[in-house]
């Protein structure tokens, strides 16, 4: 990887990462600053040291000048280290621990303003953190089982008036798996959950569903018509449907705030379903979540935002 000039700005992500590549450019273009740009995947390939002294600390990766200068950090998608395979599983395991251990701790270390803190990040990622502390802030959530045990899962799916979603739990980067309504036709392969513990919830008949991304404070929230399209119970199978701006009542703004707050995260994506009923019901949220989709439908300046946020720890943007 080549050099990147010294900058304010730390932007841990994949080396093809559309929105690290996004917002290094709105960084330059509304900042004058040129962002240092990491994937973590270059350790230990490239190497790095930290040093302790009488005198304070020092920090250097040798790809990259300037780490000991970065007074903000984008934690986007930080990977493990990618390293080389040997020939005992121990010793792979022992080297990987050690590498991922090293470099998270230099970089953790660096007294920054972190977005989002990572301890606070990987917290929030876990779906039963969150939807119970959307409860305690007022969210209205649809009634939850999460189970490995296919038999709690077929009689909760039996118990329900209405229809059931069932959704990964997980957070990994694994391959898109979407929402679905759950049939009798598919109990018979509810013996999977065994090892991969599902989410089943109430379906909720929707008005429309919103997609809302938080930069400390602030809300950029759109509209999604998913009933318009074939992405009725999944909004995110169909984009050809209208996306517009939008605002929250009051009341869920404050809920909002309320979680984000209690999560401890300062930027966030999260989806929202409008139900017919009229109620807002919260469904999740990705502390780093895809919104560059959102900025090329609405034109709300999201990119902007966060990097006034990164680099002024303001996400306002004058004029909106």
């Amino acid at each position: 990887m080549a050099a990147s000039r010294t900058g304010s700005v730390l932007i841990v992500t994949e080396s093809d990462d559309l929105h690290g590549t996004a917002m290094a450019a709105t960084l330059r273009e509304h900042h004058g600053l040129s962002p240092i740009q990491l994937d973590l995947r270059d350790f230990p390939r490239e190497s790095g040291s930290f040093r302790l002294d009488r005198f304070g600390t020092a920090r250097s990766l040798s790809h990259l000048i300037g780490i000991d200068d970065v007074r903000s950090v984008w934690w986007r998608r930080p990977h493990p280290t990618r390293v080389p395979v040997g020939v005992r599983a121990s010793d792979d395991a022992y080297r990987q621990a050690e590498c991922d251990g090293f470099i998270q701790g230099l970089l953790w270390s660096i007294p920054a303003n972190w977005v989002n803190d990572p301890g606070a990040d990987r917290t929030a990622t876990r779906k039963i953190v969150q939807l119970q502390t959307a409860q305690r802030a007022g969210f209205v959530i649809p009634e939850t089982l999460i189970t490995n045990d296919p038999d709690e899962a077929r009689s909760f799916v039996e118990s329900r008036s209405g229809a059931v979603v069932y959704k990964r739990t997980g957070t990994g980067r694994a391959e898109f798996a979407e929402t679905r309504i759950i049939t009798r036709g598919d109990f018979g392969k509810l013996a999977g959950i065994r090892s991969a513990p599902t989410t089943f919830q109430d379906y909720v008949q929707a008005e429309c569903d919103l997609r809302v991304v938080w930069v400390d404070g602030v809300e950029w929230t759109v509209r999604i018509d998913s009933q318009a399209g074939v992405g009725r119970v999944d909004s995110r199978l169909d984009t050809t449907v209208d996306f517009t701006r939008a605002n929250l009542p009051a009341s869920v703004s404050k809920s909002l705030a309320t979680l984000m707050g209690a999560l401890g995260l300062s930027f966030g994506v999260l989806d929202l379903r409008l139900g017919v009923d009229g109620e807002y019901y919260f469904l999740e949220v990705n502390p780093q979540g895809q919104f560059a989709y959102l900025e090329i439908k609405t034109g709300l300046p999201i990119f902007r935002s966060l990097g006034n946020l990164l680099v002024d720890g303001d996400g306002a943007v004058p004029g909106y």
